[in-house]
């Protein structure tokens, strides 16, 4: 959160800035943002404020992009709910961390602050939640088949009945364990 002091009996004394959604949004580079980035604009008192000018910026070069505008800046105005945001950037083809800098006027208060950003090279990031997901449940049942299996071959081995075919006449000897020895010195 940033803060700001300033001076005007129609203005807020100070501005503060809480990132609401998408800070900390991995993308794949080269791909346009699913997700908006959003701010809460507050006063000194923690009311929202109407009206604040906030700035988005972009870095020029690395990992970052252009705005739907075209351009690496954006200007968006908080409505009554004191909230503004901005998607649909386009990323470059540069991978890694990145920051949106972030900056609210209204009078004379000024507030700024950044978000983080990360460009991966992974083909699709925005469905990684779902994959991650599926590979969930693919574990789960993988899990729960090798667990059934165990608990048939030693249901197998203790009722005497091998889960492998045995030769006609052989007989199936249970597996023991001696009891363990110590022994000190060389062997």
């Amino acid at each position: 959160m940033a803060a700001a002091l300033a001076y005007g009996a129609d203005n807020p004394a100070l501005l503060a800035i809480r990132l609401t959604e998408g800070d900390g949004a991995i993308y794949a580079k080269g791909s346009r943002a699913t997700r908006g980035l959003t701010v809460l604009i507050t006063d000194e008192t923690g009311r929202p404020v109407e009206g604040a000018t906030v700035s988005f910026s972009l870095p020029a070069d690395g990992p970052s992009g252009e705005f739907s505008s075209g351009g690496r800046t954006e200007i968006a105005t908080t409505r009554a709910d004191g909230r503004a945001a901005v998607w649909g950037m386009q990323w470059n083809r540069t991978s890694g961390p990145f920051e949106i800098r972030i900056t609210a006027v209204k009078g004379q208060a000024r507030a700024g602050t950044v978000s983080s950003q990360f460009l991966s090279d992974a083909v699709e990031v925005k469905d990684a939640a779902p994959a991650k997901a599926r590979a969930g449940h693919k574990l789960l049942w993988i899990s729960v088949i090798i667990a059934g299996a165990a608990v048939a071959g030693v249901a197998g081995v203790v009722s005497g009945k091998g889960t492998a075919a045995s030769p006609a006449g052989s007989a199936v000897t249970p597996l023991q364990i001696g009891s363990p020895t110590i022994s000190l010195g060389h062997p």
